[in-house]
């Protein structure tokens, strides 16, 4: 048995009988144990001359030299003297073999037969802490060592100034030197009659030259003590050295010259930079276990926050499809699909304005707008989820707000994070307020919940990523940690700035400050609000002519019952090549594809569309309909051809409302530059795009 293999702890297996020792290996077989048998107590005695054990499982009953006496021996050892020994024996009804083996010093008592689950259990628990014991030793030593190699620089350099003299030098009130030691002169090359500005002009690093000659001729006129530490630069090494000087006068009081000293300082400023190093590394290290605990916690809680929803589709779903409901039941059924659906479209929403903010890729749509049009979207937006915990939103506008740059959907997202996370903290039959005032020249947006607050020692982190309040598995409520982060960024992209508190008496208060802009009065088309109404009445699309292209069926088929709904007429294929081949007979108003599909992708698709159209004439208006969902991925689908990019699951109103624009049925006269006309409408029109 090698008795040396790297990065595997001993473990010593006693017994006299072969086949005990198989069954004990066999049991405890790990990569991580280095399992050595050992047929007599003579022999494990061998075995512990020169190597640590993590734990000792020791047969009572042996020939010649038993359990106890080989205990008695190891106890007797320096070396094994606190290895755990764990007694193993046949006789389970002797309390006395019990007594003597626990006053041995012995950690555990097994009775054969053994359980292995118990035996895996109590090794595994004593090499643990061989393991952990080990750690901390070599931890120590390199503590040591590094302490150790430290204090010999200090004393290094306390013995420098202690027992070898100091570089000293007299000058005159000009500033040439009048006398040196040899030390002062071995150590900056100084000469005499030489003007100090000269050595140091000659000598001094050039980074520190310019500044240490600066400091000494303003120190020479101004005649007061000087000190500095410099840099000075051979053809063989860089030096650090210390110059102190003071002036010297007369009895009179007149002004005679200066006296100075000089010290080589290069090891105490080598060893400043080794502890500074030291604690920058320790830091990062501490930084980066937190992060990577947060991380931890992050993918646990999203994989919790991603299944929830899902079981409750699937659950229902294979419910709907397997047994017979009444009507309420499927009204509630198809209610609660959704409302999942919709909270794991947020979550991921959530994910992916956290990765935009990360990458520096989101960006605002700036405009001139009212914040109360957007205050009263986003409660709208929540009502279901209201009138659920039966919870009172009161909103109060002051009059007079002024308007703020900034762009609409994202301020709706702002109010709609804070406002949702007020009524997920606040309590059944609760109440949320909602304000809007101004304080100078600020519009302030509060939202006070009366929910359980925020818990002191979190308040400092509650706008950090990733990070909760409780991120336990016995949390009360839900969520990645992620809204609060996005509201900060939101914020601070605006120019403004978000604080939270706890509210007197209950609850928590979020306060968000936003900069009011000068503009007095709004020009035409700027009124956010009136935009937004532009698509509460949407247009049909009847006698439209729509290719859709999708390799998902399901997907392929729910649009074609929701565009033939509304009354266009619509083909489909599953392919770039079964869309090419509609094209060759088939003129449409409107192609919508997806981009990832197998063999060849939307790109190409809409490539060989537009080559169609340079050969024949025309344009056709292109949508892509994608899961593909990033800045750079919408970026990519506008240069490569299409005139909009709708992430999936995509809203319905959004994609009629969008079909109608390209195609001229919002009453917009058919634009000539139908990308650029395309993009401002979206923009105008529609949430996070």
């Amino acid at each position: 048995m090698n008795l040396h293999s790297p990065h595997r702890v001993n473990v010593l297996l006693v017994d006299d009988r072969p086949e005990n020792l198989v069954a004990l290996e066999a049991i405890l077989n790990s990569p991580s144990y280095n399992l050595v048998q050992a047929n007599s107590g003579a022999e494990a005695l061998r075995c512990l001359l020169n190597e640590d054990f993590a734990v000792i499982l020791l047969d009572v009953q042996m020939p010649g030299m038993d359990g106890f006496e080989t205990a008695t021996l190891i106890r007797s050892r320096d070396r094994s003297r606190s290895t755990p020994i764990i007694f193993i024996t046949a006789f389970s009804s002797n309390d006395t073999h019990v007594f003597k083996g626990y006053s041995l010093g012995a950690v555990d008592y097994l009775f054969k037969p053994l359980e292995p689950e118990i035996l895996t259990s109590k090794v595994g628990v004593f090499v643990e802490l061989f393991q952990k014991t080990v750690e901390v030793k070599q931890q120590a030593t390199q503590l040591a060592a590094v302490n150790s190699e430290l204090s010999k620089s200090e004393e290094r350099f306390r013995t420098l100034c202690a027992c070898s003299p100091l570089g000293i030098y007299l000058a005159d009130v000009e500033g040439r030197c009048t006398y040196i030691n040899p030390r002062c002169q071995a150590i900056c090359g100084l000469t005499l009659e030489e003007s100090l500005a000269e050595i140091w002009q000659r000598e001094v690093h050039p980074e520190d030259r310019e500044r240490v000659v600066a400091d000494w001729l303003a120190w020479i006129k101004e005649g007061h003590e000087y000190s500095n530490e410099f840099r000075l630069a051979s053809s063989e090494s860089v030096r650090w050295i210390n110059v102190q000087s003071s002036p010297m006068f007369s009895d009179l009081g007149k002004l005679i010259g200066h006296v100075g000293t000089v010290r080589d300082v290069t090891d105490r400023k080598q060893a400043e930079e080794e502890r500074s190093r030291l604690i920058r590394e320790q830091v990062a290290r501490q930084e980066a276990e937190r992060a990577n605990q947060m991380k931890d916690e992050f993918l646990a809680i999203l994989s919790h926050e991603l299944r929830t929803p899902l079981n409750a589709i699937l659950g229902w779903s294979r419910l709907l499809r397997t047994k017979r409901f009444d009507q309420e039941t499927i009204d509630k059924a198809l209610e609660t699909i959704e409302r999942n659906a919709k909270s794991q479209a947020q979550l991921i929403e959530d994910i992916l304005d956290v990765s935009r903010i990360l990458r520096g890729k989101l960006n605002l749509n700036m405009h001139p707008i009212r914040l109360e049009s957007a205050i009263k979207l986003a409660i709208d937006s929540l009502q279901p989820l209201t009138e659920e915990k039966s919870i009172v939103v009161e909103l109060t506008c002051s009059p007079n707000v002024g308007e703020v740059i900034g762009d609409p959907d994202r301020l709706q997202q702002i109010v709609w994070n804070l406002l949702s996370n007020a009524i997920k903290f606040s309590p059944q039959e609760g109440k949320v307020e909602v304000r809007l005032e101004s304080v100078g020249d600020e519009a302030h947006i509060q939202i006070i919940d009366s929910g359980i607050g925020i818990a002191p020692d979190f308040l400092p982190y509650v706008f950090d990523r990733f990070r909760q309040a409780d991120s336990s598995t016995t949390r009360s409520y839900g969520g990645l940690g992620l809204g609060l982060a996005i509201v900060r960024h939101l914020v601070d992209l605006h120019g403004g700035k978000v604080d939270a508190e706890n509210n007197p008496g209950e609850g928590a208060k979020f306060t968000v400050a936003l900069p009011i802009t000068k503009r007095k009065t709004a020009s035409a088309g700027d009124d956010w609000s009136s935009l937004k109404d532009a698509t509460e009445v949407l247009p049909t699309l009847a006698n439209l002519q729509l290719l859709v292209v999708d390799d998902d069926d399901d997907t392929r088929e729910f649009l074609i019952a929701l565009l033939e709904d509304e009354g266009a007429m619509v083909r489909s294929a599953a392919s770039v090549a079964g869309a090419l081949d509609a094209l060759e007979s088939y003129s449409p108003d409107l192609l919508l594809s997806d981009i990832g599909m197998p063999e060849a992708d939307g790109y190409e698709l809409i490539a060989q569309v537009r080559e169609m159209e340079r050969l024949r004439g025309g344009k056709m208006p292109a949508i892509a309909l994608t899961a593909y969902a990033r800045e750079e991925e919408r970026q990519q689908a506008l240069e490569a051809g299409f005139q909009m990019h709708l992430s999936k699951p995509v809203d319905i109103t959004k994609l009629i409302a969008t079909i109608a624009n390209l195609t001229g049925r919002l009453g917009n006269p058919p634009p000539t530059d139908i990308l650029h006309h395309a993009q401002e409408q979206a923009r105008c029109l529609f949430h996070k795009e």
